[in-house]
């Protein structure tokens, strides 16, 4: 994907923030309602009936539905499949590594998010699919940690990056960082400029601005990063068959500090213990 070098990121005021706040909200309680009904059994569109319908129930759209050609609500990405599987009636095993990444639209702003969970709980899990997902989550949050007003966009791909790689040294193995698939802005679009890369930059990008809103979402390899789009025309694999992990939060940046939010909390807790400042958009 192109960049968008330095043009400037659109800033949000606190009442359109709070706005985005509620979709990102929806988005969160989404997958929280997603995580307590996982197990064995079901389908991937057993997990998008559920999310279409408690989405639509909240008063909002799956953004995911706007996107032409596409008319599900969430993508599934199971095993080695990184990021846009299509829900259909593959039926999930005890053991699955299953990524679920889910948008919704409400009153004209988008939240957009995604979490990897193993299927049957984490004592179903091998050792080296939660310790992926576990460095994949862990970029995520030192990329949200990372921002700053007036600070470069790149300095998030940089913080993921030096997570993941020292995530390697701590696990004893070279993850990979896809670099095909990026974040992007957010706001009255789903996907909006600037993208955000989830790798160190060698270049300038946009300065970071009190009112920003971003989605960061790192997607990790357990092997090669290299990847192909499967004959559905949607969903990315990877080349070796190695499981992937992907983790995304849309986060809002204020010069009082970050909201993430997608986070239930708004990302306090994990804000707070990474030394951050909360702001509470409701």
């Amino acid at each position: 994907m192109g960049l968008f070098g330095r043009e400037r990121i659109p800033r949000r005021s606190r009442d359109e923030l709070t706005r985005m706040r509620a979709a990102g909200l929806l988005v969160g309680r989404t997958l929280e309602l997603l995580a307590a009904q996982l197990r064995p059994g079901m389908t991937t569109l057993d997990l998008d009936t559920l999310a279409e319908t408690h989405i639509r129930d909240h008063g909002g759209v799956p953004n995911f539905q706007l996107v032409p050609g596409y008319r599900h609500t969430l993508c599934t990405s199971v095993n080695d499949e990184i990021v846009h599987g299509i829900p259909g009636e593959r039926v999930l095993l005890e053991g699955d590594l299953v990524s679920i990444d889910c948008g919704a639209q409400l009153e004209g702003w988008n939240g957009d998010a995604a979490m990897t969970l193993v299927v049957g709980g984490e004592a179903a899990g091998r050792a080296e699919d939660l310790e992926l997902s576990r460095t994949t989550e862990e970029s995520l949050w030192a990329g949200i940690a990372a921002l700053r007003v007036g600070a470069d966009l790149h300095v998030v791909g940089a913080a993921i990056e030096d997570s993941i790689r020292a995530a390697g040294r701590r696990d004893g193995r070279t993850y990979g960082i896809v670099e095909d698939y990026v974040g992007h802005g957010i706001g009255r679009s789903m996907h909006e400029p600037p993208n955000v890369p989830n790798y160190r930059m060698d270049r300038r990008g946009p300065e970071l601005r009190d009112g920003t809103t971003i989605a960061i979402e790192p997607m990790v390899t357990l092997g090669d990063q290299a990847n192909h789009v499967e004959d559905d025309d949607w969903t990315v694999s990877t080349d070796d068959g190695a499981r992937a992990a992907h983790w995304e939060h849309s986060v809002a940046l204020t010069s009082d500090g970050i909201c993430v939010l997608t986070a239930v909390d708004g990302g306090t807790d994990r804000l707070r213990t990474l030394g951050v400042p909360a702001v509470d958009l409701g």
